[in-house]
C-alpha cells in the first residue's frame, strides 16, 4: 500500500519504520525535524496524505487530532482509510468519523496497547473502531505493526476500549504499589509475597508481567530505576481521559476519580513526571498512614 504517516515520535516512528520494512511506500511527517528508516519525509501532513491508500496518525491529544484531521481528510483520496493510533477521548474520536465520513473517507479509531518497545518490536494490540470495511482495510497493516487487533465496535469503540482497559490498569497497579509498602511494614520478603500473590487470588498483570518491586518477578521498569516504559504522564493523561468519559455517560467510577488523584498528585506535585508508572511504589515506601 501507499501510505501515510503523521506523527513520527516514540511510538509513530517505529511503527512506520516496520511498515517501510514490510514492503509498503511510507511517507510520514511530524513537527520536528525526524529521520525514520525506510520512510520518506513529507513537508507537511497534506503532502504526506495525498495519494495514499491509508493516513495514520499517532497524535498527543484529541483537540490536536481534530486539527490535524481538518487538514488531512480533504487532501485524502476518496475511498481512502484513516487509521488514528492516537489516544484520545471518544468524542473527538466520533467527530473526526463523522468528517471522514462526510468526505467519502473510511475511518478507524485504532489506539494501541504495548508501549514503545510493542511498536519497535511489532507487537502492539490494536482496540479498533469503525465500520467493517474500515477495519478490513486496516487490518493487514495491524497485522504488520502488532500481535493484535480487536474490532470493538462503531467509531469511539476503539477509544472507549482503550480507556476502559487503562482505568482498571492504573487502579490495579496503585493496589500492587500498597500492598509491597505493606508488607515490608509487616516484616513480609517481597519474592515471598510474589510467590503467593502471582500464584493465587491476587494475580494481575502488574503484579505477573510488570512487578513493580526491583528484583522480583520478570524483567520490568522497577529493575531500571523506574526509567518510564509506560510513563506516569501517560496514565494520568489515559486517567483523565478515562473520567472525562465517565461523566459524559453518567457512570460511577470511583477506583478510577482516585486512581486519577493520586496520579495527579504524582506527578504534578511530587517526583512522578518522567518516571515510570509503576514508580508508585518507593512513593508508598515513603509515606505513613498519616
Amino acid at each position: 500500500m501507499k501510505i501515510g504517516f503523521i506523527g513520527l515520535g516514540n511510538m509513530g516512528a517505529p511503527m512506520a519504520a516496520n511498515l517501510a520494512k514490510a514492503g509498503h511506500e511510507v511517507t510520514g511527517f511530524d513537527m520536528a525535524d525526524v529521520s525514520v528508516d525506510g520512510v520518506t519525509i513529507a513537508t507537511s501532513g497534506p503532502e504526506a496524505a495525498k495519494g495514499a491508500d491509508v493516513v495514520i496518525t499517532m497524535l498527543p491529544n484529541g483537540q490536536i487530532l481534530r486539527d490535524v484531521a481538518a487538514e488531512l481528510i480533504p487532501a485524502m483520496t476518496k475511498g481512502a482509510t484513516l487509521v488514528d493510533c492516537s489516544t484520545v477521548d471518544v468524542e473527538s474520536a466520533r467527530a473526526v468519523a463523522d468528517q471522514a465520513q462526510a468526505a467519502g473517507i473510511l475511518a478507524v479509531d485504532a489506539p494501541v496497547s504495548g508501549g514503545v518497545g510493542g511498536a519497535t518490536g511489532g507487537t502492539l494490540t490494536f482496540m479498533a473502531g469503525g465500520s467493517e470495511d474500515a477495519f478490513a482495510k486496516a487490518a493487514p497493516l495491524f497485522e504488520i505493526m502488532g500481535q493484535k487487533a480487536v474490532h470493538c465496535g462503531e467509531a469511539g469503540a476503539g477509544q472507549a476500549a482503550k480507556i476502559c482497559n487503562n482505568m482498571i490498569l492504573g487502579v490495579t497497579m496503585i493496589a500492587t504499589c500498597e500492598a509491597f509498602a505493606l508488607a515490608d511494614k509487616l516484616g513480609l520478603d517481597r519474592q515471598k509475597m510474589f510467590d503467593v500473590v502471582s500464584t493465587s487470588s491476587g494475580y494481575s498483570w502488574t503484579m505477573n508481567a510488570y512487578c513493580p518491586a526491583p528484583g522480583v518477578g520478570p524483567q520490568s521498569p522497577a529493575d531500571n530505576a523506574y526509567q518510564p516504559g509506560f510513563a506516569a504522564d501517560l496514565m494520568l493523561k489515559d486517567l483523565r481521559l478515562s473520567q472525562q468519559a465517565a461523566e459524559a455517560a453518567d457512570a460511577d467510577t470511583p477506583m478510577g476519580q482516585m486512581a486519577r488523584d493520586l496520579y495527579a498528585k504524582f506527578v504534578e506535585s511530587e517526583d512522578g513526571a518522567g518516571m515510570d508508572f509503576s514508580a508508585m511504589l518507593p512513593r508508598f515506601e515513603k509515606r505513613s498512614r498519616t
